[in-house]
This record gives C-alpha cells, structure tokens and sequence, in this order.
C-alpha cells in the first residue's frame, strides 16, 4: 500500500511539474537563468580532463552557443550531446530542472553513482543513452513516468536490483538496452517494441520461483507491516483516497492543457504537416522546405537516385542543406517511416552524413541533410580538363578511408547495426575539407516494406551489388565490403563499375579487367591518367590487393571492415598526418612515377555510361 502512495505522490509532483514547464509559469529571479544553473550544476559534479565544457560560463543568459549544448528555435535546451567525451565524475540530480530536454546522449564515458531519480521529471525526454559508464545502484523507476521516451540504453554499466515494472510498461519505447549490468530477480513482461537484457547472470524468468532470487532490499526500505490497527488500516484507506482524487483531478487538467497548446500548434502549423517530432531531429514544415528550394525547382536539382530527387536549398536562417524528396511517399507507412527515421537520426559520426530533420505529410516524405559543397565522388572523379586533379593519389587514400571508418562505425558501433546495401562513389561525399561522408545509409530499409532483418528485394547499382545478394536477395556487412571493394577500385581507376558499347552492357566489368592486369602485373594500366603519373606503386599494389580481396565471390572469404581500415590506415600512415591536404603537398613533392606515356595506356578501355541502377528504391 505504501509503495502505491509514493508512486502516485511521484505522480502528483510530475504532474505539477509539467503543469507548470508547458505553461511556462516557472519564474526566476532577476538576471538568473534556470537551464544555466541546471548546466553549471552538471558541469560541477563531473570531472572533465578534456576540458570540454570549458566554455560553460555561469555568467552567460544563453547557453544555446555552449559546446554540445542544443536548442529549441524558442531558446529551450533541448539536447545533450556529450558522448565519448573523456568525462568522469558523477551526473548530477539538477539534470532534472531542464524541463524542455529532448536527447540526452552520455554514452561511452566513465560516469559512476546513482542514475538521478530527477530524470524522472523530463517529460519531454525522448532519447536516453547511458550506456558504456560505470553507474551503479538500482534503475530509478522515475524512468517509467517518460511516456514519451523511444530510445533507452542503460546497458554495459554496474547497475543493480530488479528492472522496475514502471520502466517494463513503456509501450512507446522502440528499443531498450539493458544488457550487461547486474541485475537480478525475475524478468517482467517488457512491453518495449525491442529491447536487450543478456549479460545480467542474476535476472531469471518472469515468473518467480524458488530458484530465482530476490534482489536485495535497501537498508533503508520500510518492510510492510505484518499486524496494524483497523485505524492505520482507516487513515491509509482515507489517505490513498483522497490522493487518488486529487492526482486523477490533476492529470485531467494536464491532458486539457497539452491538448489545448496542441491545437493551437497544429493550426499554427500548415495543415498537412504530421505532428510529431523525432527525438533530436527537426521536423520541418512543408512550405518551409518549399521556399528553402525554390519550389523545389530544377535548377536546385543536386542529383538523382534510386531514392528520389536531391535539391539544394537555403533555410531561413542561411543554412545550406540537401533536401531528399522521396519517391512514392505512401510506399511506408508513419510508424515505419518514425521508427525508421530514428534509426538513422541516432548514427553520429564524424563519417557520416548526419540527418538534420525531416518533413512528412500524407503526399510527401523528406529528408534534410547538410549540404556538402564539394558533391560526391562520383562528381570529382568526372572532372576533365584541369591541370591538378581536385583528388590526386593521396586524396583518394584518405577518401577510403573516412568511407571504411564510417562503414565500420555503422556494422559494429550502431546497435541495430546497419547495412548499406549500396556503398558506390556516388554515395561518398565530400565536406570542405574532402573528407569522406558516407551518404543514403539505412535508406535501403527505410522505404522497403518488405524488409526483414536477411532477405529483401534486391536494391542498389549494378556492378556494385555482391553475388549473393544479386542471387538470393540475402545482405550482410560482407555485401557493403564487396561494394567498398568496387568503390576503392573506382577511386584507382576514376571509372565507373560497368564497361559498355554501343549502349550495351557488355559482359566485362570493372572487376574482371582489373584481375586480369593483376595478373598480369599491368597494374600500371589501371590507374586513372588524370593522376599524371602521381602515385606509389607499392601503395597502388597494396590497395589492388585490397580491393579484390574484398570483393571475393563467396562473403565468408572477404574482410570486416575493421580489417580494411586497418590496412588502409597503415597505407595513409606512409604520409605521417591525418590531414589530406599537407599529405599532398608532401606527397607531390617526394614522387611523381610515369611508368610510360599515359596518352596510350587507357585506349584499351573505355568507360562511357553510368552504373544502371535496379527500379524502385533501393
């Protein structure tokens, strides 16, 4: 009975809390900001050696300019983006005063403690990640009042004790990480859509016998009394009434008053624009990404693919991005296209293409990325007629291997892991700096109903599609290797993966050409003679060998990508930096090798069309 009293007063307090918050009726005194102190307090109880919250200054009335600190277009911190950051130390309870959090990421980092109860009280939470630290102690059942939570992990910490039947009846969470802790007792019924908990040795099955054992109880913790008066038993009765009343009271309120501010957002809004938003991400308006580009007028047009039409456009604050316009937007449906979308919105890294937002409206689907200003691969590898290639030898070394990191990155980082199933140098952009961004990943799964976990309608690019896939429709990391092989080749070559004639596919490809001079130990043939001659010969041997490893026939027989970055790593270690840049002028400067006149090596092949790619999206 008690236990029930201090869920519903931990009921009644949220409920004033978001009261209050969705109203914005949380005062302050002069000159103090409320977020700024919440952020300052976090700040004070962890240990950052790596000096990256530096720039958290107590004396600041904005803290939306803080490093990895994000806002809401009205000034509300809305994110934490504090992964891999070195920080130790512990998370401190006033995490829970920023009521407008969205996306709190903490993973990877050496965080110890208590999870804050206080987490409880941010009603707008949506994405949680803990994983990786060393927190300790019980999962605050505060976590089951985040009914609007979609992303938990708590995995790979030192927590304890039972998994709280509040946090197992989360019915809108698309997956739960609690694996590898220590936690024991019996297992309840998770309603999340998916979810892990392997590696805690003590949980057992969820119906208690006598071999599963209990988890210890606090020393603190009331035990239930066994004898009470009928007078205790009258005033809890009493008690537990009037309790019951006054938080059903307040709860109505609530819905009335978020029900309320919904209607006046929704008709604020255009009127076919979807509600909602995904944990991070923005949801744009429609007339907004209509304006952004133009009416999305040809002359925007970046490109076309499999998935749709790309534009340029301008927000209005100045941002360039590239609009996706996807093909046959009624193809997935609005649970499949958020849960979807979320998957690909929570794959940060450096290599790859970050999702800024989207926009979905019952005729439309699209996606908003940032704008990359020196275009793909595919689009340098074209260029003819300049003097200096904008991708020389070294250049192209470090393009392969940004490509493999964030290829790495989604196979064995992202959980669930991602395949790409159409890895071309089309898809490899290039940032200002070229370096390699890996584009259109989990798009493959995104607009294909059809999809399970193995097999699905083939999608990608002819010449560039493993055997096995292009056969029986299964996919793998080895079927994005295969293709990493043809993009690598491409890279060497600056041709495209199909050799053609009079508007015929012919038989010869790319792969078989290059086997063949291999061999023949022609490789000299092979390389693109816009490079002049400007490149290794042992580093050239190494990176063929590579390439046809990787795109053996049978997927056992080909490398993870861990192992091809390894390589590749040791090949852009030659260079002695990490910039491509000053490796290149270092490079031009130590060898340029001409085998022979380059005007009579490439008349013997020919590369004139693009790869075909299948119908429907990929």
């Amino acid at each position: 009975m008690e236990d029930v009293l201090v869920i519903m007063i931990n009921l009644l307090l949220l409920s004033v809390d978001a009261i209050m918050a969705s109203d914005g009726l949380v005062l302050s005194p002069k000159g103090v900001n409320y977020e700024v102190a919440a952020l300052m307090a976090v700040k004070k109880e962890m240990i950052d050696e790596l000096k990256v919250m530096d720039g958290w200054d107590i004396n600041s009335v904005d803290p939306c300019t803080w490093n990895m600190v994000g806002c809401s277009p009205e000034g509300f911190v809305t994110s934490l983006e504090m992964a891999s950051k070195g920080l130790s130390g512990t998370l401190s309870a006033n995490i829970g005063n920023l009521n407008h959090l969205r996306t709190m990421l903490l993973q990877n980092n050496h965080l110890m403690g208590p999870i804050p109860a206080e987490i409880g009280r941010l009603s707008e939470l949506q994405t949680l990640d803990l994983s990786g630290n060393q927190f300790a102690g019980e999962i605050p059942s505060s976590l089951g009042f985040l009914t609007h939570l979609s992303y938990l992990r708590l995995s790979r910490n030192r927590l304890s004790g039972q998994i709280p039947q509040l946090v197992a009846n989360l019915t809108g969470i698309f997956f739960l990480d609690l694996s590898f802790n220590n936690l024991s007792g019996p297992t309840p019924k998770i309603l999340a859509k998916d979810y892990s908990i392997t590696g805690n040795s003590f949980l057992c099955s969820s119906s208690p016998s006598k071999n599963c054992l209990a988890a210890p109880r606090l020393m603190n913790e009331t035990v239930p009394l066994q004898k009470g008066s009928k007078h205790h038993h009258w005033v809890l009765s009493l008690a537990m009434g009037v309790s019951c009343t006054f938080v059903i009271s307040l709860m109505l309120l609530v819905c009335w008053v978020h029900w309320y501010r919904s209607r006046l957002l929704f008709n604020s809004h255009v009127q076919q624009d979807y509600e909602f938003e995904i944990g991070h991400l923005k949801r744009f308006p429609f007339r907004e990404l209509q304006h952004a580009t133009g009416n999305f007028s040809s002359k925007n047009i970046l490109g076309h693919g499999g998935f749709g039409v790309v534009y340029k456009g301008c927000l209005q604050n100045k941002t360039l991005v590239a609009v996706k316009r996807l093909k046959d937007p009624n193809y997935t449906g609005e649970v499949q296209f958020q849960t979807e979308v979320e998957m690909i919105g929570l794959a940060l890294h450096r290599n790859l293409l970050r999702l800024y937002g989207f926009c979905m409206t019952p005729e439309e689907r699209l996606l908003v990325y940032p704008y990359m200003p020196n275009g793909s691969v595919a689009d340098r590898l074209r260029e003819t007629g300049q003097e200096k290639p904008s991708l020389d030898w070294i250049r192209r070394l470090h393009i392969a291997v940004g490509a493999s990191r964030g290829l790495l990155y989604l196979h064995e980082q992202c959980n669930p892991k991602i395949i790409h199933r159409d890895v071309k140098a089309a898809n490899i952009l290039l940032d200002e700096s070229f370096e390699a961004v890996v584009g259109d990943f989990g798009l493959a799964k995104l607009l294909d109903c059809r999809d399970s976990h193995v097999t699905t309608a083939v999608r990608g690019t002819v010449g560039h599609i493993a055997p096995e896939y292009l056969s029986t429709g299964q996919s793998s990391e080895k079927t994005d290797v295969f293709g990493f092989g043809i993009l690598l080749l491409e890279l060497i070559t600056g041709q495209k993966a199909l050799d053609a004639g009079n508007g015929q596919i012919q038989k010869g490809m790319i792969l078989d050409w290059v086997r063949t001079l291999y061999e023949e130990k022609r490789l000299e043939v092979i390389v693109d003679r816009d490079l002049k001659g400007c490149y290794d010969v042992v580093e050239l041997e190494i990176a063929v060998e590579l390439a046809l490893q990787c795109t053996q026939s049978h997927p056992n027989l080909r490398p993870k990508m861990s192992e091809v970055l390894k390589v590749l790593e040791g090949l852009v270690g030659q260079s002695g930096t990490d910039d491509p840049q000053l490796a290149s002028n270092t490079y031009e400067a130590r060898t340029c090798s001409f085998s022979r006149h380059y005007s009579d090596i490439h008349e013997e092949h020919s590369f004139i069309i693009e790869a075909m790619e299948l119908s429907g999206p990929r």
